[in-house]
């Protein structure tokens, strides 16, 4: 293997931590412990009541100052019911990690297993990986929480979608595509849930509702920003993954976002807390808003005159917990003033603390719950690590492979010259929102376990400001079987308030690429670290670069991935999960502009592969392989009759031939097909199947093509594996109008899967006849 084994010292020491950790935890009482006698005869520490009902007693017993102490991330003790003060603030984006204050690292818990980050993570299009991660993500937060170093209460993941390429964030999210980053939400969300009933195992949250994808571009910031969202553009893209997060992943819990949309904060905005997550999308738990963001409405976006209107216009609106002090400090005076009621932070409690029932807070010591046997020896363990390191390897992107001159070879390749500012980071293979690693496996680590390597940076860092490293770079690619040049970007170009001011690599990058090229004695592969797509025309188009990889921020083990799939003992399967285009995209395109479709009036380009015309660097959802595969459709209806609901059937409903999905019985109209897939090259691979549509031609609401389903599957060389796919003809195979409804074009829509189309017709059914 690649992967650099772990010490057998490391594992005594992670063997005496656990054994120290139990025989010397704490004994601090928890929260109705059997130990302490004025609380177990409460109603609130009754584990068999209703959990509502528990709640609402120890809601009784609390005065409003009590009340008000709740409200906020570090929420203080009401000694009375045994409450102890608890941090809300933990993060697990892509492994438990350590910004907020909810988590730390020492004693017991010095690591945590860093997967991937979530862009890379995302281009495996494997829905069963994501919610692996996300199982064994929890498994360590409970562990540690269990030896008291965490919280359960993770605001983690991320799905905003990845709207402008410069956005320094976009690192954090699954993408461009509603489909893959509402999939990749509940799938995740559902392995750190788990799926023990009501119970949670770790409470996850979806975040940043809503139109929040700009830092800090151009002299406009986060807390200043204005988002101005149609009413198409927000039910057609923004709000599809937290939709999907509430409704399908079941998410504990949505935060609200900085910024404003059309003229509201988001976190003052009942229409998007009440009535559209809570009512519409049925959201059970709680909603938190970003750190801050109270004072921020308040302070910086002066929405409100006073702080007690701020703080009533929050809770009101249906913020339940505030990350920051803001709601702890002017709530109580917003009920003096008359602005808001005792009942309305009742119903925000009842939200924050049936979600800490849920996850047995209020269930005595942890080691007698369900998850309390999870300890030290659960954290940083071989199998998590053989996780991230498969995850890392699922998720590098082969962009190009001309020859095809990879796999290298240790035969023909024994000395490869490893050059670089990216080829033997550690930090830079994290991302953002990480922890503390277990360990690393940097690139020219894992390059050196399958060739001797020559190791030279030829940049100080990703800055390159400087060539007068280039010469012994150069000099290196002289003398090396291969030459592997790991470059790109880190967080000190994009981050988060750091978007990015353009596409191209940052200083003198592209001259070391193309002068190591030049002089390099054997093939000069290309790896790419980032979390953005870059402009890499010129590597593109380089006879002299055989191959280009794309790795993301691949994790702890990222480098043993990376010479993994440059060697070939992993066959490249990911697959782009954001368009990368050229650096002259960005001519007419302010990231203060939201609209999703281009409008040629303006030369404005549109944004994703969903609505951008022009031909990019590569495309959304493209990636290549060490083999190849076929396509066949096996099975595949030609026409799907949609019934209408018996009341509208009017010709209001069938205008302009596109039914109102609300006029229609979806819950089961689906569209199944089966589709063959042959690897008729010599390796066995992964393939990733992506299943597009486009709508009848004339419609002007709709995208070019959309994803509609997608599926991931190991073929064999030589072999075929049959693989269905299930689209909900309501969700998927409709488009979104000018006034924000959802209607299914009638007529001829087209599904693209690879190279091949296969026609079907939606006719509306009415009473049993066919309308056209």
């Amino acid at each position: 293997m690649a992967s650099a084994a772990i010490s057998t010292p490391f594992f005594v020491f992670i063997i005496f931590l656990s054994v120290s950790w139990h025989a010397c935890k704490a004994l601090e009482p928890f929260s109705c412990d059997q130990k302490d006698e004025t609380t177990t005869n409460l109603a609130l520490c009754n584990v068999k009541l209703p959990i509502k009902d528990r709640v609402s007693d120890l809601i009784g017993r609390l005065t409003l100052a009590e009340k008000v102490g709740l409200l906020v991330n570090n929420a203080a003790a009401v000694p009375k019911v045994g409450m102890k003060g608890y941090e809300w603030w933990s993060e697990a984006l892509h492994g438990v990690s350590n910004v907020g204050p909810g988590t730390k690292f020492g004693g017991a818990f010095p690591a945590a297993t860093s997967f991937p980050q979530v862009i890379t993570t995302a281009a495996s299009f494997n829905a069963t990986l994501w919610e692996a991660i996300g199982r064994v993500v929890s498994d360590e937060g409970r562990a540690m929480y269990n030896g008291g170093m965490a919280g359960l209460t993770y605001w983690s993941p991320n799905v905003n979608i990845f709207r402008d390429p410069r956005w320094g964030r976009g690192q954090e999210t699954p993408g461009e595509d509603p489909l893959v980053v509402g999939k990749y939400a509940a799938s995740y969300v559902r392995g750190l849930q788990g799926n023990d009933g009501d119970r949670l195992k770790v409470a996850a949250c979806c975040k940043h509702f809503t139109a929040y994808d700009l830092d800090n571009w151009n002299g406009v910031d986060r807390f200043h920003f204005n988002a101005k969202v149609s009413k198409q553009d927000m039910e057609d893209t923004f709000d599809i993954p937290f939709k999907m997060c509430v409704k399908e992943g079941k998410v504990a819990s949505v935060m609200c976002s900085y910024n404003q949309v059309n003229g509201v904060p988001t976190c003052a905005d009942p229409n998007l807390l009440r009535k559209t997550i809570r009512t519409q999308w049925g959201h059970n738990g709680y909603i938190v808003s970003d750190c801050d963001s109270v004072g921020v409405y308040y302070n910086t976006q002066h929405y409100t005159s006073t702080p007690e209107e701020a703080a009533a216009d929050a809770i009101k609106a249906g913020l339940d917990l505030d990350c920051g002090p803001f709601l702890g400090a002017h709530t109580e005076d917003a009920v003096k003033r008359g602005l808001i009621n005792e009942v309305d932070i009742n119903g925000a409690l009842v939200n924050t603390l049936t979600v800490q029932m849920r996850l047995g807070m209020f269930d005595g010591e942890p080691s007698g719950q369900p998850y309390g046997n999870l300890g030290p020896s659960h954290v940083c363990t071989q199998a998590h690590h053989q996780l991230a390191l498969e995850a890392a390897r699922q998720g590098i992107v082969l962009l190009k492979n001309d020859g095809p001159s990879l796999p290298l070879s240790p035969r023909r390749h024994p000395t490869v010259a490893v050059i670089g500012p990216n080829s033997n980071v550690t930090l830079t293979m994290i991302g953002n929102y990480a922890g503390v690693a277990c360990r690393y496996t940097t690139p020219l680590q894992g390059i050196g376990s399958y060739a001797r390597t020559i190791h030279k940076q030829g940049c100080a860092d990703v800055g390159c400001i400087s060539d007068k490293l280039f010469e012994e770079a150069i000099s290196a690619a002289k003398q090396a079987d291969a030459t592997v040049l790991v470059v790109g970007l880190d967080q000190s170009v994009e981050a988060e308030f750091r978007d990015r001011a353009g596409l191209l690599l940052p200083g003198r990058q592209q001259d070391l690429i193309s002068k190591v090229a030049m002089a390099s004695k054997g093939p000069a592969i290309l790896v790419l670290m980032s979390g953005g797509p870059i402009d890499v025309s010129f590597a593109k188009n380089d006879p002299k670069i055989q191959a280009i990889l794309w790795a993301g921020y691949p994790g702890q083990a990222g480098g043993a991935a990376i010479a993994d799939v440059l060697f070939g003992t992993t066959n490249p399967g990911g697959k782009l999960p954001m368009t990368w285009y050229p650096q002259e995209y960005l001519t007419n395109l302010p990231m203060t502009e939201m609209s999703m479709r281009s409008n040629p009036s303006t030369n404005y380009p549109g944004r994703t592969y969903r609505f951008y015309k022009d031909k990019p660097v590569y495309p959304f959802g493209y990636g290549i392989t060490y083999t190849t595969f076929t396509h066949k459709i096996a099975t595949a209806p030609t026409l799907i009759s949609v019934p209408l609901d018996g009341h509208r059937r009017g010709n209001a409903t069938l205008s302009r031939k596109a039914i109102r999905v609300t006029h229609t019985r979806c819950n089961n109209l689906r569209l199944g097909i089966e589709v063959d897939i042959k690897n008729v090259g010599s390796k066995d691979g992964s393939h990733t199947l992506l299943v597009y549509s486009a709508p009848p031609e004339g419609n002007k609401w709709a995208p070019h093509r959309q994803l509609v389903g997608f599926e991931k599957v190991q073929v064999a060389a030589g072999k075929e594996e049959r693989v269905g796919v299930n689209i909900h003809v309501c969700k998927h195979m409709s488009v979104v109008d000018r006034s924000g409804i959802r209607r299914i074009p009638m007529g001829q829509h087209s599904l693209h899967i690879g190279d091949v189309k296969h026609s079907i017709s939606l006719q509306a059914t009415v009473l049993g006849v066919i309308k056209s």
